[in-house]
Order: structure tokens, then C-alpha cells, then sequence
């Protein structure tokens, strides 16, 4: 099987490429440039693979949430690039790709009597707010055990149980402030860490093979806020 994968919701840019369990990624901190980046990357791992666009089987993007721009721009290039080549998109949640990769934290013992690792994936949403969502992993098999939710980070209530993983921007967010209310029940923090397409490739080639595949235009983008897009007025009312 050959898919390709992209994620632009954030800061970082990516496009990855499965092959029969092999990932290729590019992949770069380029804030405001993922339009410029995106196809071209797509078209050098392509040609580097040796692999023809109409050798793919589908198309995986990281469907947000996350940056409004970064989400349409993701999900409308892999409509475009599934349309014209008459394949399936899969959709792929941004904070699952953000908590996939296995961290060194992994191997810290687990509480009592349990064998699944609980993990915390956070994006800045900015206007005072996180994306966030909590999953569970055992092995490779990640699960997703709460809704996607925008929430201001004071207000954000963790779910129950301790030693927890926590990974992406939302910790650093409003200076800290989901670090700070939960860092007792954290085995691990990494505030840095952004979403991957590879991740969203191996996400999405799982997901494919067990029919997850849509068509183009039924993908739709993970917003989570209402008004996703502000007037210039509103932008210059929130930067005072």
C-alpha cells in the first residue's frame, strides 16, 4: 500500500509517504510558508521514492483542529490531489498524531495494576485557549478516550488517573497554565513536540485498511470554534 500524508495545522509543515510500512517524511518549522512547502515536498519524496502519483492508494491528512488557514489548506490539498487521481482521503485528528509517537516516557512504570499509558495532547489555539483532547495507549494501538474540545486552560479538567503523558504546545500556552494545575499527575511534559504526517501516515494506513477511506468532498476540517475566522477589526480589537 502507498499513501501520502499531510499536516499543516500548526507551525510545522510535513508530507510523508507510506510504503508497505515504510515512512518517508519531510519536515520543518515554517510558519506562514506551508502553501509554498507542502506540493513540493510532496513531489520530491514522490520522485525520490520513485513512486507515480497514480501508484497512491490514498490520501491521509491531518484534519486540525489547529490553525484555521493550516487545516483548509491541509484537507483542501488532499481533496484536490484525491480528486484528480480518483482516491479516498483519509481524515486523521491532528491532537491523535500529536499523541502517537512513542516518547522515552513510556518506559516509566505504570500506576499499580495498570498496562495502558493515559496521554494528553494539547494544541495552542491561541485567544486564551487550547485544543485538547486524552487518549490511551497500549503498544501501537492508540484510542481516543475524550472529545476533541477548544477550552481555556484554567477551565480544562483532566480526566481521572495519574502518570500521564503530556505532549504539544497547549502546556506552554497561557504561561503554563495546564502544566502548572496538573503537573503532579504527569510522568512527562513536552511542550515542544508538534504533529507529524508520518504519524498521520501510519494513523491513516491503519485506518484505510479497515475501510476508513472517504470520499474527497466528505472530508471536513476540525475547527471546534464557531467563528473560526475573525474580521480585521476584531484581529486589531484582540491585539490591543
Amino acid at each position: 500500500m502507498k499513501l501520502l500524508a499531510i499536516e499543516t495545522a500548526t507551525e510545522a509543515c510535513s508530507v510523508a509517504l507510506w510504503i508497505d510500512g515504510e515512512v518517508r517524511e519531510s519536515f520543518g518549522i515554517a510558519p506562514r510558508q506551508h502553501a509554498e512547502l507542502a506540493l513540493p515536498w510532496a513531489e520530491r519524496l514522490l520522485a525520490d521514492a520513485g513512486v507515480a502519483k497514480s501508484q497512491l492508494d490514498a490520501i491521509a491528512v491531518g484534519r486540525g483542529p489547529g490553525a484555521f488557514t493550516g487545516v483548509r489548506l491541509a484537507v483542501a490539498l488532499a481533496q484536490g490531489i484525491a480528486l484528480a487521481l480518483d482516491r479516498p482521503v483519509v481524515p486523521v485528528s491532528t491532537l491523535a498524531a500529536l499523541a502517537f509517537p512513542p516518547l522515552p516516557a513510556f518506559g516509566h512504570p505504570l500506576p499499580q495494576g495498570e498496562r495502558e499509558q493515559r496521554v494528553l495532547a494539547s494544541i495552542d489555539a491561541r485567544m486564551g485557549e487550547i485544543y485538547v483532547a486524552a487518549f490511551r495507549r497500549d503498544g501501537d494501538l492508540l484510542v481516543a478516550t475524550s472529545d476533541e474540545i477548544v477550552i481555556a486552560p484554567a477551565h480544562y479538567e483532566l480526566p481521572q488517573g495519574d502518570g500521564w503523558i503530556g505532549v504539544g504546545t497547549g502546556f506552554s500556552a497561557a504561561d503554563g497554565t495546564l502544566q502548572s494545575r496538573f503537573v503532579d499527575r504527569f510522568v512527562r511534559i513536552d511542550a515542544t513536540a508538534l504533529p507529524h504526517a508520518a504519524d498521520v501516515a501510519r494513523i491513516g494506513a491503519s485506518a484505510f485498511k479497515i475501510g476508513g477511506g472517504l470520499a474527497p468532498e466528505r472530508v471536513e476540517p476540525a475547527y471546534l470554534r464557531n467563528n473560526v475566522a475573525l474580521t480585521l477589526a476584531e484581529q486589531r480589537d484582540r491585539n490591543r
